[in-house]
């Protein structure tokens, strides 16, 4: 396929084919750029149940790798090759993937998630020379976002929720996106008619004390700043401090079980280590940067900290705050070198 037919394509339906030959996920709201992956795999696997897909970040496309990612089967199965963090791509991996823009291979779709931005621009750009399908997934910084982000969520399940609910929604569980769209989709299982306000009152009353979890995503993320501001929230709210320990503990546990596991489906890494499907993809998230000393660290910091909170220490919010410091750095170590 010429360049001229993708970009021919591009204009006659790239915008609403999942499928489109290229798809580029633009922004770092990490819910919304696993949205856009989705929603082409979905589409690839109800075309060809077989579909293979590829999930590479960018360090792992190397100069030639796409190439032999795309180059033509035996059996002519379809292919989702993703690649994240593509703004991270060297610079001749880079004239790999807009050499293949020319020529895009039949049956296969290429995912780039790019931050947006300079860094990497030139790519950005090339793709959208092209006609490259382009989904949106700009980070929510401000209330309103989230607000209507609720809404929308709502809206597609064809669920009504009054505006009281969902503001109630969106101050009961904060910033994280992932978070809301699971309380809309329980909500939306569980009650029947117009959800309220009362209905959220109802089922997220004492909602501070997840809010240690929130602590804990951030942290071993490695957003130090996200993490302090929400371990202070929680703390002024009269989360128990052993609460925001284990929370951490079962944080760094559960990204050292599954660096350590076999790769596998999510089904069968859930059975193996005793978490929900949901969570081994959430860990996967959490997990690119780690490795096993940074992860030794910061089990060690927990447990100092633990032993703060529980009278070996003078002041427990000074133990969390360095422990969230220390997981939170250690979630950066690789690379660091």
């Amino acid at each position: 396929m010429a360049r001229g037919m993708l970009s021919g394509m591009a204009k006659k339906s790239a915008h609403d084919d999942p499928l489109a030959p290229v798809t580029l996920a633009v922004g770092q709201e990490d819910l919304l750029l696993d949205r856009a992956v989705q929603e082409v795999v979905a589409a690839a696997r109800a075309a060809d149940a077989d579909t293979d897909v590829r999930d590479l970040t960018s360090d792992q496309l190397q100069p030639g790798t796409l190439a032999e990612l795309t180059s033509p089967s035996l059996f002519a199965e379809r292919k989702v090759v993703v690649v994240r963090n593509a703004q991270d791509l060297s610079a001749d991996t880079i004239k790999d993937v807009k050499a293949y823009f020319g020529a895009p291979a039949e049956e296969i779709t290429l995912v780039l998630l790019h931050a947006g931005g300079v860094k990497g621009k030139g790519l950005l750009d090339a793709a959208r020379k092209v006609g490259a399908r382009e989904v949106a997934c700009p980070k929510m910084t401000k209330p309103a976002d989230r607000l209507a982000f609720v809404r929308s969520e709502f809206r597609v399940t064809g669920r009504s929720a009054t505006p009281e609910a969902c503001q109630a929604l969106v101050d009961s569980i904060g910033s994280d996106l992932r978070e809301l769209a699971s309380a809309v989709t329980q909500l939306v299982a569980d009650v029947e008619g117009t959800i309220d306000g009362a209905v959220v009152g109802r089922y997220y009353t004492g909602r501070a004390e997840a809010s240690s979890f929130e602590v804990a995503d951030r942290a071993v993320e490695g957003r130090a700043a996200e993490a302090l501001e929400a371990l202070r929230w929680s703390l002024s709210t009269g989360v128990a401090p052993v609460l925001i320990t284990s929370a951490l503990a079962q944080g760094v546990r559960a990204i050292g079980k599954l660096s350590s596991a076999r790769g596998g489906r999510p089904a069968d890494l859930a059975r193996e280590l005793g978490m929900p499907p949901w969570k081994i993809d959430r860990v996967r998230q959490q997990m690119r940067g780690w490795t096993p000393d940074g992860v030794a660290e910061a089990l060690r910091a927990v447990a100092v900290a633990d032993a703060g909170v529980k009278g070996g220490g003078d002041d427990p919010e000074y133990a969390l705050e360095k422990a969230v410091v220390v997981i939170a750095r250690a979630a950066r170590s690789r690379g660091r070198g």
